[in-house]
C-alpha cells in the first residue's frame, strides 16, 4: 500500500529549489525524482520531451531566464490513486517574478509578473514516469498588454490558492474521505453532461453539487467567476453555445480523478473532445470537425459542496488545431513592444 504522506514529499527538493530559484539544483533534484525515461507533456508551445533534463533545459531555463529572481509558489500539493490504481501527487500554483526578458517571444514588462500552474506527475515504484502540465501561458501575454485574441468574458484576476490555506497536505491521506470526494466530483461531472442533451440547466443539479457562493477559477483568456450566475454567464452559456456535443465522447478519452482529503483533481490529455460549432465559441469560428482539449483541475470541498473549482485550459492548443498560431498573431500585434532585456536598476540582465 502506497505511503501517501511519503509520496507527497517525493517532490519537495525540486520545489524547494524553485522556491529560491537555483537552476542547477532543481535540474539535480527532478531527475533524482524521476525515471530516466520520463515522459513530461506541456503545454503548447512546448509539447512532450522525455527525461527530467529535457524539461529542465526546454521550460524551466527558458523561464528562469526572463525571471531571473524566478520563484515557485505552491498553494495545492495532494496526493491519490487514480481509478486503475495508478499514484499520481497534483501540484498548483504561481511562478513568479521580475520579468525583464522575453519568454516564448511575450515583451517582458521590468515589472513583477505571475503565471498559475497546474502540474500532475504519474509515479510509479517510487519514481515520477509522467508528468502532464499546464502554464498559464495567456496570464503572462496579458500582463505585458500583449494577448491578441478575444478579450475575456470572465474576470481577469491574480487566481488565489485556498481560501482555507489547507491546501499543502501533511497528514496521513485519509482514504474513505478522499475517495468520498472523488465521488463527488465525478457525480458532479456526470450530472453537469445531461445539460443540453438530455435537456435544460435543471438537469445538472448545480446546487445539489455546488455552494452558493463557490469560486470558479477559469483559465487566462476565460476568466472567473462567482457562484452559480457567474458560472453559467461568463463560461458555460458561450461554451455550450458554441460546443453543445460536449460530453457526448467520454468512450474515446481518458480521465484520472484522484482525491486527497477534501481536495479532488482530475488530469487528461485530453480529456475533453467536441465541435466547435454554430456562431464559435471566444471568437473561434467553426473548423469543421472536432476539437481536444486538455483541461488540468483542482476541487475543494467545503460542507459537502464544491467551494473552489481551479481550472486550466491549454487554450493555445486549442487555438493551434483550428490553424491560429497565437503567439505568431501576438508578435505581429505587437511590434513596436521591447523584444530585448529590459535594465533594471542600471544593469541589463
Amino acid at each position: 500500500m502506497t505511503d501517501y504522506q511519503s509520496l507527497r514529499r517525493l517532490l519537495d527538493p525540486f520545489r524547494a529549489a524553485l522556491y529560491d530559484f537555483d537552476g542547477t539544483t532543481a535540474r539535480v533534484e527532478l531527475a533524482r525524482a524521476a525515471a530516466p525515461d520520463a515522459l513530461f507533456r506541456l503545454a503548447h508551445p512546448f509539447g512532450d520531451t522525455i527525461g527530467a533534463n529535457a524539461y529542465h533545459d526546454h521550460a524551466i531555463a527558458p523561464l528562469a531566464r526572463a525571471m531571473p529572481d524566478l520563484e515557485r509558489r505552491d498553494w495545492i500539493v495532494m496526493a491519490g490513486p487514480d481509478q486503475a490504481g495508478a499514484d499520481w501527487i497534483g501540484c498548483g500554483g504561481t511562478y513568479t517574478g521580475t520579468f525583464v526578458a522575453p519568454f516564448l517571444d511575450i515583451p517582458p514588462t521590468g515589472h513583477i509578473a505571475h503565471m498559475r500552474f497546474h502540474e500532475f506527475f504519474r509515479v510509479d515504484h517510487g519514481k515520477i514516469v509522467e508528468m502532464q502540465a499546464l502554464w498559464d501561458i495567456p496570464e503572462l501575454m496579458m500582463q505585458a498588454s500583449a494577448w491578441p485574441m478575444a478579450p475575456s468574458l470572465g474576470r481577469e484576476m491574480r487566481v488565489p490558492g485556498p481560501a482555507t490555506q489547507d491546501g499543502l497536505m501533511t497528514g496521513p491521506r485519509d482514504a474513505a474521505q478522499s475517495d468520498a470526494t472523488c465521488q463527488h466530483i465525478i457525480n458532479m461531472l456526470t450530472a453537469m453532461k445531461r445539460h443540453p442533451s438530455q435537456g435544460g440547466p435543471d438537469v445538472m443539479e448545480l446546487p445539489k453539487y455546488w455552494h452558493e457562493r463557490f469560486m470558479w477559477y477559469g483559465t487566462a483568456g476565460i476568466g472567473s467567476g462567482r457562484g452559480v450566475s457567474g458560472f453559467r454567464n461568463w463560461h458555460q452559456i458561450p461554451f455550450l453555445n458554441g460546443m453543445p456535443d460536449r460530453g457526448l465522447y467520454v468512450d474515446e478519452i481518458t480521465y484520472h480523478f484522484f482525491g486527497d482529503s477534501n481536495y479532488a483533481a482530475v488530469t487528461g490529455w485530453p480529456n475533453m473532445l467536441q465541435s466547435i460549432t454554430h456562431d464559435g465559441w471566444m471568437g473561434i469560428s467553426p473548423p469543421g470537425g472536432r476539437v481536444e482539449m486538455r483541461s488540468l483541475d483542482f476541487w475543494r470541498l467545503e460542507q459537502g459542496r464544491i467551494r473552489e473549482n481551479w481550472v486550466l485550459v491549454d487554450l493555445l492548443h486549442l487555438y493551434d488545431q483550428i490553424g491560429v498560431d497565437v503567439l505568431a498573431r501576438m508578435r505581429e500585434v505587437n511590434k513596436a513592444l521591447p523584444t530585448g532585456p529590459i535594465p533594471i536598476a542600471g544593469e541589463v540582465v
